[in-house]
């Protein structure tokens, strides 16, 4: 705000300063244009006057540059948002910041509420400024919607990232990532003067447009940061993610005990393991009695508490022999 005040007083000294050369340089040219009227005429006369007349051509173009200049400036002033230095003037000779007033800090919930409703609301919008390329597509753009302006539209752009860098969409991820820092450094300024970040983002653009090399290090350094926070956090949601789903797919395994089948199969000695392959029980047994019987009895609990072995459905056969046999012999 104060070098856009500046710009408008420098436009107007220049304008004044021109007007009152330009008068000095015509009342000039009109001594010399009497006296050539008078016969007053030599070759330095004549020189002089073509001088002067130059002059006066060339300041009545600088004046029609600077007017023009301070006409586009008015127009500019009247598009900033209204605060208290633009609309007021102090009436002592002090300087006046445009501090934003002290608000009551909001808790988490009304901050996570906030962003949803902003987020739903322009959802579009803030898509939209993330895919913007030039400098001057960007300022026009936010000119047209200030309210975008702001830290929901940062933190939007930066789960947009990496959305894109999980579905690796590895370019668009860098080009978002480009106007998150963009709006980042807008925030950051606005937090530096103390002023409304909607007032204040024409001051980064001119800035970053004619950045020096310290400047434009720092925003490439910043860029580079977060391009690298978003490829390590996409890599660890996908990680996250596996391993939640390798978790569902292990708890749908279990067994009745409680465990896991793949687990259990793998715990096995190589001879029992060989008679699950060959879903054979005569090797089963064969295999089970040449282990000690401690150990044995440990890897039989662990089978049928897995699901690998499932002895009740065999004593429920068992048991429906023994009631057919005891009905035959009652029937005869």
């Amino acid at each position: 705000m104060v070098e856009f005040q500046q710009r408008g007083e420098d436009l107007e000294n220049n304008i004044s300063e021109c007007k009152r050369l330009l008068e000095a340089a015509q009342g000039r040219l009109k001594e010399l244009e009497d006296g050539e009227k008078e016969g007053e005429e030599d070759e330095e006369g004549q020189a002089e006057l073509k001088n002067v007349q130059a002059e006066v051509k060339k300041l009545k173009k600088d004046e029609k540059s600077f007017q023009k200049m301070f006409e586009e400036y008015q127009r500019e002033k009247k598009r900033l948002p209204w605060d208290v230095d633009n609309i007021s003037k102090d009436g002592f000779s002090k300087s006046v910041l445009n501090i934003k007033p002290l608000t009551k800090e909001e808790t988490e919930k009304e901050k996570v509420e906030k962003h949803k409703t902003f987020v739903e609301k322009y959802a579009k919008e803030i898509k939209h400024f993330g895919m913007l390329r030039r400098w001057d597509d960007s300022q026009k753009y936010l000119l047209d919607n200030p309210h975008l302006v702001c830290e929901e539209t940062a933190n939007c752009l930066a789960v947009i990232c990496m959305d894109f860098e999980i579905d690796e969409k590895h370019a668009l991820m860098e080009q978002v990532a480009h106007q998150t820092i963009v709006m980042q450094f807008i925030l950051d300024l606005a937090r530096t003067l103390k002023v409304d970040a909607r007032g204040c983002f024409r001051e980064f653009f001119s800035k970053i447009k004619t950045a020096d090399k310290p400047y434009q290090d720092a925003f490439d350094q910043e860029l580079d940061m977060l391009k690298e926070r978003i490829r390590r956090c996409a890599r660890a949601r996908m990680e996250n993610t596996m391993k939640e789903l390798e978790e569902e797919e292990r708890q749908k395994r279990l067994g009745p005990g409680g465990l896991d089948p793949v687990e259990v199969y793998e715990s096995l000695p190589k001879e029992v393991q060989k008679s699950f392959d060959e879903k054979n029980i005569h090797l089963l047994q064969e295999a089970m009695s040449r282990l000690d019987f401690e150990e044995g009895k440990y890897h039989l609990r662990r089978c049928i508490d897995s699901g690998l072995w499932v002895p009740e459905s065999r004593e429920g056969d068992d048991e429906e022999e023994d009631e057919e046999e005891d009905d035959e012999e009652e029937d005869s």
